[in-house]
Order: structure tokens, then C-alpha cells, then sequence
């Protein structure tokens, strides 16, 4: 089974990605699931949902500029690679001169409690603050991260002052 779904309005987009609301328009297409799966009442989809591995936000990138101004993307734990492509952890859509696949990195380090910009692997160039990325590179509140024709700023959620903990319960400072 693809992992593709269509809404009503015809947008196709990654059921794995945004489960089952259209991420165009905002409308549930869990009829268009239900038909899909097998899934015969409301309760069989909910108890599905609730199997998937919750993955808990580190911080955020918001786009301020650019085809998604307004737009914000979860940073998790560990690697979010930066792209167009529908399997990137950060799927950027609207601005082709982002790279389809990998053209930047944000890496959340819950060891060091701290979020680190990298180049990606692609011909992109990504810029901390007006400064190409070469090396990694520490991000701050509010830092401004620049793709393509588009710019994000950083708001981080965990590090200094929050982590979460191992069974994914909220802590406070250590």
C-alpha cells in the first residue's frame, strides 16, 4: 500500500508524514483511510493513531520569508534532514532552489542540550545569520537560517531550561 493519499480537493500528500489531514487545506481525509485500511469505525483509527511511535518536538523552524512564510517545521532528537523531497524529516515545498534532498541539516544533541546547523550534502548553500554554513554550527534563539529563497528563525524548546526524559515526561532543569 502507498503511502500516498489524496483529499477531496485532490492534493496528494504523505500519509506517513501528516497521517490523515491534508496538509494543503486542513481537511480530514480519514474516509479516504478508512477505505484504504480497512478500518471499519472511529475507534479502530484512533487505536491505529495511538501505535504510532510519538516522536516529541525539540524546537521549531518558522519560515519568515519565502513561499511558506508563516509556515513553522518541528525540529525532533537527533538528525532533520532539510529538503523538498516527501521523505525528508523537514519537507519544505514551493522554493526549488531548495534541494530536493538534503540541503541542510538541524541536529538536535539532547546529550549537550543544544541544536547544531550543518550543511547538507547537496549543491545548496545554507546561511546562519548572513554566513555560509562550512562547519557546524550552533544555533540561538531566534537565529535566522536562510535556504533558497526562503529564511526561517530558530525558536528552540528543549535545551537550557527543558528536556525531555527518557519515558518522554517532561523534566525540568538538571
Amino acid at each position: 500500500m502507498s503511502n500516498l493519499i489524496r483529499c477531496q480537493n485532490g492534493h496528494l500528500f504523505s500519509a506517513r508524514r501528516y497521517g490523515t489531514v491534508c496538509p494543503y487545506c486542513n481537511i480530514e481525509t480519514a474516509t479516504r483511510e478508512k477505505k484504504e485500511t480497512g478500518i471499519k469505525s472511529e475507534s479502530e483509527l484512533e487505536e491505529l493513531l495511538l501505535l504510532q511511535e510519538v516522536s516529541p518536538v525539540c524546537g521549531w523552524i518558522v519560515c519568515i520569508s519565502g513561499p511558506r512564510q508563516g509556515k513553522g517545521y518541528e525540529i525532533k532528537s537527533g538528525k532533520n534532514f532539510v529538503g523538498r523531497a516527501d521523505d525528508m524529516d523537514i519537507q519544505i515545498l514551493g522554493d526549488e532552489k531548495i534541494a530536493r534532498r538534503n540541503h541542510g541539516v538541524i541536529v538536535f544533541d539532547p546529550k549537550k542540550r543544544e541544536t547544531v546547523l550543518l550543511p547538507g550534502d547537496s549543491n545548496g548553500i545554507v546561511y546562519h545569520n548572513d554566513a555560509a554554513v562550512y562547519v557546524p554550527t550552533v544555533l540561538n534563539s531566534y537565529d535566522v537560517i536562510e535556504m533558497g529563497d526562503s529564511k526561517f528563525v530558530f525558536v528552540p524548546f528543549c535545551g537550557e531550561n527543558f528536556m525531555w526524559q527518557e519515558n518522554n515526561v517532561a523534566g525540568e532543569k538538571s
